[in-house]
């Protein structure tokens, strides 16, 4: 992957009062297991916590969020972008389309560690390329959670997407991380578990019960609503012997800081990856924007109102595909390389999903032991022996003239006025891939490849 440095060569830029936010979803369901693992509890501490509440009912832990000492963000971040583009090579298929968000998967799977011990903890951190030690990667989070908060926006708006807007009219960036803890009614969890989850990831917890239909219910509004009705579900159904699910939720809704509005959006040709040409809605901006060229891709930088965020559009050339410049070495240069520069830029506009089952893929990546009941050894988090029964993610991107919302990055603007000959043609009109970070902590929040924008 590179040193931190390539990884997170993103250029800084001050942090501003309101942050995008991205929209992706992910659920790590723990079902009970006969597993012969066996909890081992700091002697004197009770052997689990029984949660009084009702089923939905919001609980709060009685801990406030810890304070940030030995926070190592700069390894968080380059194992988060590792893990990303390794998941990105196993899902990502010639001609579909690909969006993810290695933010999501590696919060929920950050929570998981808080009660993992043996080769399951192991594995878990060599395959999210967590710090090595546990400690380090719960403070880390709490740590980028609070960077990324520091510019939270006052309240999320939502224009009338059928409204018509003008230059000058785009709203603030949103951006929204939540995590959710909803235990089997009743069921016994150590202390130390939900304390690790409320001081460093200020999960909230909801006892449902997964006897009845109502448990998926449940949690399903709670992503419907963390996401602002972009995902309305996680898990399709969930066995009554679920004892534990573990939930994060990111939105991101942000207005291009240059909409793509002066000119208006034409269909031009875009090349799918077996050759055959399609006619698709392309939006269009020339000016002045940040650019880099390589052996084999160039590479556009579209900021977000507020400046903080931005998508990286990365275009192969030469023949190459998405896959080959999705790559910690090709985003660590380009990270050095951006430069201000006259851009012809033509992208099309796109909006679709992506729903991944993370057991298969994080197999092949080297995680087993949590996915086999007689192998997990969940002991930190309940007497009971666990395991991961059911593990999915869903993602969703739309981008437009305006701006993203979701995973993906929308945007329009362009000059007006009679430009110099432009410094580069970039012309997103064969499949291309994309990257959305935030541009001071260089988090890589949603990522994948735009195959056929008509999809």
């Amino acid at each position: 992957m590179g040193d931190a440095a390539s990884v997170r060569a993103l250029v800084r830029r001050p942090a501003v009062k309101r942050l995008v936010i991205g929209i992706g979803a992910f659920l790590l369901l723990l079902a009970s297991c006969t597993s012969s693992s066996t909890s081992t509890p700091t002697p004197g501490e009770p052997a689990g916590r029984t949660l009084e509440g009702t089923e939905g009912e919001l609980l709060t832990v009685d801990v406030a969020r810890a304070e940030i000492e030995g926070a190592d963000l700069d390894a968080l971040v380059d194992g988060m972008t590792r893990f990303g583009v390794e998941l990105f090579d196993q899902v990502a298929e010639p001609g579909a389309n690909v969006v993810l968000s290695p933010t999501s998967i590696s919060l929920v799977f950050g929570m998981a560690r808080a009660g993992a011990a043996g080769t399951t903890a192991e594995e878990i951190d060599g395959v999210l390329h967590f710090p090595t030690d546990a400690q380090t990667t719960h403070v880390s989070f709490n740590a980028l959670d609070r960077a990324l908060s520091e510019a939270a926006p006052e309240e999320l708006r939502s224009p009338d997407p059928e409204a018509k807007r003008e230059p000058g009219q785009e709203s603030p960036p949103a951006l929204e991380i939540a995590n959710g803890v909803f235990p089997q009614v009743g069921f016994p969890i150590l202390e130390r578990f939900l304390t690790t989850l409320g001081e460093q990831y200020g999960a909230g917890v909801v006892p449902v019960d997964f006897g009845t239909d109502r448990a998926t219910r449940i949690i399903d509004d709670w992503v419907t609503e963390r996401t602002r009705g972009r995902i309305d579900r996680l898990f399709d159904s969930l066995p009554p012997d679920t004892k534990l699910v573990l939930a994060n939720a990111v939105y991101l809704k942000a207005d291009w800081a240059t909409p793509f509005a002066k000119d208006p959006t034409v269909d031009l040709p875009f090349t799918l990856a077996d050759g055959t040409e399609i006619v698709v809605p392309t939006m269009r901006q020339l000016g002045t924007i940040r650019y880099a060229e390589g052996e084999g891709w160039q590479a556009v930088e579209l900021p977000y109102v507020g400046g903080r965020l931005a998508m990286w559009v990365l275009v192969p050339t030469d023949g190459r595909g998405p896959g080959d410049v999705l790559t910690p070495d090709v985003l660590g240069v380009v990270g050095d390389a951006l430069r201000e520069g006259t851009v012809e830029l033509h992208l099309p506009r796109w909006d679709f999903d992506t729903d991944v089952p993370l057991i298969p893929v994080l197999r092949a990546l080297g995680m087993r032991a949590p996915f086999d009941a007689a192998a997990a050894d969940f002991s930190g988090i309940s007497e009971t022996p666990l395991w991961i029964g059911d593990a999915i993610h869903r993602a969703t991107i739309t981008v437009d003239e305006w701006g993203t919302e979701a995973a993906a990055v929308t945007g329009l603007a362009f000059a007006t006025s009679g430009p110099p000959p432009p410094d580069a043609v970039i012309h997103a009109d064969h499949p291309f891939a994309f990257v959305i970070l935030d541009t001071q902590e260089r988090v890589p929040l949603f990522l994948g490849q735009v195959a056929d924008p008509s999809a």
